[in-house]
């Protein structure tokens, strides 16, 4: 009766587990991008995936992109990764693709857009100007006098208004070979007397971020405000409170999406009061503004400030920090608590893939790495595990004749463990000690843009997806998609079996409900796996056929080992 009791109670946790997990995972632990292929008929196809740019509810008066990018005169902004323009009507940067980036992985894939002029579906686009009394300034119609009509690396571009009463302000524009624009923004007053004037850059964009903002990925708002990373401002605290402020010395703030950031950044030694608002409709803006600028007659005031619109590369952002002396600019990616260990883990695996060409091939080796380097704590787990199969009769015969009186028998499996020098928690150390390289790899895996769309072998075309090859759709013969609790592909199945071999390997528990649950486990986890990156499941499936391998090695130097290893299967 309790046995069955037992076994309808590991059945019910089961079930909590796999049906309860995509509650968990979809609010604090997101598993991965969305699938980029799937079968059909037996053929891999890819996945058409909504744009990339911020989802909008977009009214019935907005204009198509191409209509609105027409209806001004416009700077062609050309780089080897960005490609746009730039609108003289505003002097607005509001029209930019990254080259390097598609949107699916079908080859004919449009690259991914991320700014977007208003008045089009999505808009997404940054602004530089003056606030000031008693002033003529340039507004959001004014119409700007360009020095060229192309931007580029090595060719800048100036923009000019002069204001009936003499002030002439001027934009000069110019952009590296990645991602960052310069922005220096002046005031030559030519006038009869003083003017104040205030510059300031922003940015609005008409929707909210097409990827979910959760306990461990913060997308949305995002700055470093007086040498801190802000992550605790979104998009559903601006619905509630239209307006979040900050004053900081330096720093920078704009919008992040995943994988791509638009990103405002102030002079680093200047004061500047700074704000994240909710506009009109479903808008949001990002803003600065610096000390107001007394300019006297026939002077100039100049202000410097950066605009970032590009992909989160790792490695570049650690350069613009680094160069440019961007305060906590790599904090644009929301490493979280284990941002210690995580950049390591990404550099080395960035490393092994720049070293071998596939990323798929360098998380193996990761994993022999890893299995390395914890070898001489695995040769102690298994020792210890050695030791305590061997001590199996013993136990079994105190549990017999101790069975009466619990704390008796706990003090008599003590002086037991001590006197054969047995570590009985051994085996939990390695374990522990994977923790953190498993949530690293899964956070560098769900947020670094250099490991999105990169393949490893055969079916497995995007290691950052799940595993799309699935047999509850006969691998795609069947017409429908399974929910991504059920679409458990081949590599998580992979993952359950090797995982269930692994147990078998162990010593079997003493209790039978824990032998029951580890029983359960190999195949709940299979479930809970399915929904992960293809990497991460790689990473665990390769880790556990070393640990298989490992275990069958140690028993040959460990014969008491298997030796009891048999007799518990003879039992």
């Amino acid at each position: 009766m309790t046995d069955h009791r037992n076994m309808i109670l590991a059945v019910i946790l089961s079930a909590i587990v796999l049906f309860g997990w995509g509650f968990v995972t979809e609010r604090y632990f997101p598993t991965a991008d969305k699938a980029s292929t799937k079968f059909v008929d037996g053929k891999q196809v890819a996945v058409q995936q909504p744009s990339a740019g911020p989802a909008a509810r977009t009214p019935a008066a907005i204009r198509s992109r191409n209509v609105v990018l027409g209806e001004s005169p416009r700077v062609a902004i050309e780089t080897p990764y960005l490609k746009g323009s730039i609108n003289l009507r505003g002097a607005n940067v509001d029209d930019l693709v990254l080259t390097t980036y598609s949107q699916t992985m079908a080859a004919n894939s449009p690259p991914v857009r991320l700014l977007s002029p208003a008045g089009a579906p999505n808009a997404y686009f940054a602004s530089f100007g003056w606030t000031g009394d008693g002033v003529a300034l340039p507004g959001p119609e004014t119409m700007w006098t360009a020095s060229g009509n192309r931007l580029a690396p090595g060719a800048p571009v100036t923009l000019s208004w002069t204001n009936p009463t003499g002030q002439r302000f001027d934009i000069a524009l110019s952009i590296d070979g990645k991602f960052m624009f310069k922005v220096d923004q002046t005031v030559t007053n030519t006038g009869p007397g003083a003017i104040a004037a205030r510059p300031y850059a922003l940015i609005s964009r008409v929707g909210k971020s097409p990827d979910p903002d959760s306990w461990t990925v913060h997308t949305g708002p995002i700055g470093v405000f007086n040498g801190a990373a802000e992550y605790g401002v979104d998009f559903k605290d601006l619905d509630k409170e239209p307006v979040s402020r900050f004053s900081s010395r330096g720093g920078w703030l704009g919008f992040g999406d995943k994988y791509w950031l638009t990103a405002l950044v102030p002079d680093q030694a200047a004061s500047i009061d700074a704000a994240f608002r909710r506009g009109g409709g479903d808008s949001y803006q990002a803003d600065f503004t610096v000390q107001p600028a007394i300019v006297a007659p026939g002077k100039a005031v100049r202000a410097t400030s950066r605009l970032f619109a590009g992909a989160k590369e790792v490695e570049l952002l650690d350069r613009y920090e680094d160069q440019l002396g961007i305060a906590q600019f790599d904090k644009a990616i929301d490493w979280g608590w284990f941002y210690w260990f995580e950049k390591p883990i990404f550099y080395l695996l960035h490393w092994l893939f720049v070293t071998i060409g596939n990323f798929g091939v360098a998380i193996i080796c990761l994993t022999f790495i890893v299995r390395l380097v914890m070898y001489p704590i695995a040769q102690r787990q298994f020792a210890s595990m050695a030791k305590m199969r061997v001590l199996q009769p013993k136990m079994k015969a105190l549990q017999e004749r101790f069975k009466d009186d619990k704390p008796r028998l706990q003090q008599e499996m003590l002086k037991m463990y001590q006197a054969e020098k047995v570590n009985p928690f051994a085996g939990c150390l390695p374990i522990l000690l994977q923790i953190p390289v498993f949530y690293a790899l899964y956070k560098v895996l769900l947020l670094s843009v250099e490991m999105r769309h990169q393949p490893f072998a055969l079916w497995i075309k995007d290691l950052s997806a799940p595993d799309p090859l699935t047999p509850v759709n006969l691998f795609g013969f069947l017409s429908f998609t399974p929910p991504a609790f059920l679409a458990i592909g081949v590599l998580p199945i992979l993952l359950g079996i090797t995982m269930w071999l692994q147990f078998k390997l162990n010593p079997a528990p003493m209790d039978p409900i824990q032998k029951q649950v580890f029983g359960f486990m190999p195949w709940v986890f299979m479930f809970i796996m399915a929904p992960f990156a293809a990497g991460l499941q790689l990473y665990w499936t390769v880790s556990n056929i070393l640990t298989i391998a490992q275990q069958k090695w140690l028993y040959s130097r460990f014969p008491g080992m298997k030796e009891a290893s048999e007799a518990e299967a003879k039992t």
